[in-house]
């Protein structure tokens, strides 16, 4: 009853739900993009994609998110993070039809594609950075836990969702290059939708409070300067950097899986009954991460009001060395799903915990710089973890040992963060 009078009040606060609207129809129209992407480069039959070549593409694909993190910070501590969302969204649409425009004139392989697709993938981790950055303003700071728990997985959700609405009009399409383009157009509408959902909220209700009024050449020459200073205000509070430095640590570890998985249900798998391989088995794996998503977002605010936040994130780290190791090692499609769902709901229940403790120790005028650069570590660790891939990986993704080193880091992660999260209590 407490949770149900909880989830009524946080959804009788009406700003929280137009945002949570424009996240919804944003990041729906990202698992549409995501799918045509993935269809044109990675699982294109025309071209030989091996481990060098996955790896090649998540850094295409992941870099420019780095290279504007620290821009992205200024601005979000500079303007109006509304209108953010609104132009965002209208500048991503544009670009996506560019890219469709683009893919179907020249392939996947030609430079208008890889540049228009590049710019709004770019765009995209800006605009995720606002809408973290955002929601302190449209949520009391008691609600901020479950906020976290509903927001970000109902994102993490519809982006899947749109992800197999996408396979859907690719089919439709004749699931070439006609296919793929249609999925980006279809993305492109609700990008749309999602700048007009934005501009139902006021002008100045997503901060900053108050903006940074410093000049922008200013501030633009200094960027490495406000790093440092976000750097310095994260340093000063170890619980929030504590709590990021497991992220990071999980994420790098999640691009490692993700990539051996990716390269299983390309080279390796074969479909069986209705065990799919090729982007289909890709799509069947990444609704089976996102049941645990949703899982982990229910049960996280109520076990951390009994055990807590860094526990809690102790206790799924730790279980996710186990569950790879045991549901990974037989390379079976069946128990992958498994080790999926299992690796989803370690991931989201971290998430939840370390967003929260980041928002709630991190000051407001710091909030934009410290998530942008978060953001961006956040990225950097998938870019190492594709590049340590490149290496490490066979052409079919098996290999037990990459799997043992997996189960070996989340396990050395658990350990250590409990360990400094004793001793920084203690100290």
């Amino acid at each position: 009853m407490r949770r149900a009078d909880a989830l009524r009040r946080l959804f009788g606060e009406r700003r929280f739900v137009t945002l949570l609207a424009t996240r919804l129809t944003s990041q729906t129209s990202d698992g549409l993009f995501q799918t045509s992407l993935a269809g044109a480069v990675l699982f294109n039959p025309e071209h030989h994609t091996g481990p060098k070549e996955v790896a090649a593409g998540f850094v295409i694909l992941l870099l420019p998110y780095s290279l504007i993190g620290p821009f992205a910070g200024v601005l979000l501590d500079r303007w109006r993070r509304q209108r953010v969302l609104a132009y965002g969204a209208a500048v991503r649409s544009v670009l996506v039809v560019a890219a469709a425009v683009a893919l179907v004139a020249h392939g996947p392989s030609g430079p208008a594609f890889a540049l228009t697709a590049l710019a709004a993938l770019a765009v995209n981790r800006f605009y995720l950075a606002a809408l973290s950055a955002a929601l302190p303003s449209v949520v009391s700071a008691e609600r901020l836990l479950l906020a976290n728990a509903i927001s970000p997985t109902s994102g993490t959700v519809v982006t899947i969702a749109g992800a197999g609405i996408g396979l859907g009009l690719r089919a439709a399409g004749g699931g070439a290059d006609h296919g793929d383009a249609l999925a980006a157009l279809a993305a492109a509408a609700g990008y749309l939708l999602a700048a007009l959902v934005a501009t139902r909220l006021p002008a100045d209700s997503l901060g900053p409070h108050p903006p940074n009024t410093d000049p922008l050449r200013a501030q633009l020459a200094g960027i490495v300067r406000g790093l440092a200073s976000g750097a310095h205000h994260l340093w000063q509070r170890p619980p929030a950097a504590r709590a990021l430095a497991v992220i990071f640590a999980q994420r790098f570890m999640f691009g490692l899986w993700s990539i051996m998985a990716l390269l299983l249900y390309r080279n390796s798998f074969h479909s069986h009954g209705v065990l799919r391989a090729g982007l289909v088995g890709v799509g069947q794996g990444v609704t089976a991460a996102g049941i645990g998503l949703v899982l982990a977002a229910a049960v996280t605010p109520w076990v951390t009001t009994r055990i807590g936040k860094q526990r809690w994130i102790v206790v799924v780290t730790a279980g996710a060395a186990v569950t790879q190791l045991a549901f990974g090692a037989p390379f079976s499609m069946a128990l992958l799903l498994v080790s999926a769902f299992a690796l989803g709901f370690a991931t989201q229940a971290t998430k939840v915990c370390v967003d929260t403790v980041v928002q709630t120790t991190i000051e407001d005028e710091y909030r934009g710089r410290v998530f942008s650069l978060y953001d961006t570590i956040f990225n950097i660790s998938f870019v190492a973890a594709a590049f340590l891939a490149a290496f490490v990986l066979p052409a079919n993704g098996r290999s037990l040992l990459t799997l043992i080193v997996l189960s070996a880091g989340y396990l050395a992660t658990a350990a250590a963060y409990g360990l400094s999260e004793h001793v920084g209590r203690g100290a």
